[in-house]
């Protein structure tokens, strides 16, 4: 059953209500949040392959406080607004964080989570304009990471999206590859510079054969496509060293470190190439 079916068919009921109420409060929070600058990204590095000592760029991870303080990560409310104008603000807000945040640190590359849903939103394009304004050499530190599912929402907008912002020397990551349904007749026209396994295939890959011939097939895709290809959630040495035998580019995940909020920034950036 999809997700839209699953919603619909628990609608009108108890359980439908609780969900409801719930998403609502948990709007509320987020609102509150962005309302009161309660927003900061957590930084996650993302290594290279062929040598995990060094890092390749960082992820950052939306997060949100309560008003003790308390860290609240993102998959704790995406969900509930994802599909609301909060999560518009949200992606603002990541956008606005990550671009100050490489103004401020010359020596490092970092991708900001965003949806399709943005691309049309106007405060975000202004965020985009105001922090390149500011500060142009950040266009080609800046990785925009959309994922699979929310790509094929709006294909055609989010390729010329893509087309116009390359041009300025921004790169473009899909985010979560296999966990969604690509159109293969659109992905041949997205020109993505970089694709990152969703990782539920990588996962135990070490000892799943099923998750081995996955895996490669995607790294096949994306080795096809010349993207740089990026192995998420990898947790355990067995992990990577499979994922490094089969030529995976770059990895990322709690083997390498855990998502920070005052992260020990490099000084120097490394340049990817497909």
């Amino acid at each position: 059953m999809t997700e839209k079916k699953r919603k619909a068919a628990i609608e009108g009921t108890p359980l439908g209500f609780a969900i409801s109420e719930n998403d609502r409060r948990t709007l509320d929070m987020v609102s509150q949040a962005l309302d009161q600058k309660r927003v900061k990204l957590a930084f996650q590095p993302v290594v290279l392959g062929s040598d995990p000592s060094r890092i390749a760029f960082h992820e950052g991870l939306i997060r949100i406080m309560d008003p003790s303080g308390r860290i609240i990560p993102a998959k704790d409310f995406m969900a509930s607004v994802e599909e609301q104008e909060t999560g518009r603000r949200i992606d603002v807000a990541a956008l606005e964080i990550g671009l100050w945040t490489l103004a401020q640190n010359p020596g490092i590359r970092l991708a900001v989570n965003m949806s399709a849903r943005s691309i049309g939103y106007a405060p975000w394009m202004r965020a985009l304009h105001r922090g390149l304004k500011r500060d142009p050499t950040v266009a080609e530190r800046l990785i925009l990471e959309i994922t699979e599912s929310s790509a094929m929402l709006v294909p055609e907008l989010v390729t010329s999206f893509m087309d116009d912002l390359q041009r300025q020397g921004i790169a473009f990551a899909l985010d979560d590859f296999g966990a969604g349904y690509t159109a293969f007749r659109y992905f041949r026209d997205f020109f993505f510079d970089m694709v990152k396994i969703d990782g539920q295939f990588i996962r135990g890959i070490d000892s799943s054969t099923d998750n081995q011939v996955l895996t490669q097939a995607l790294q096949s895709i994306g080795r096809h496509f010349e993207m740089v290809t990026v192995a998420e959630s990898v947790e355990t040495v067995a992990e990577a060293e499979f994922l490094r035998s089969i030529g995976v580019d770059c990895l990322q995940g709690y083997l390498f470190g855990a998502p920070t909020t005052r992260p020990d920034w490099p000084r120097d950036s490394i340049s990817l190439s497909a």
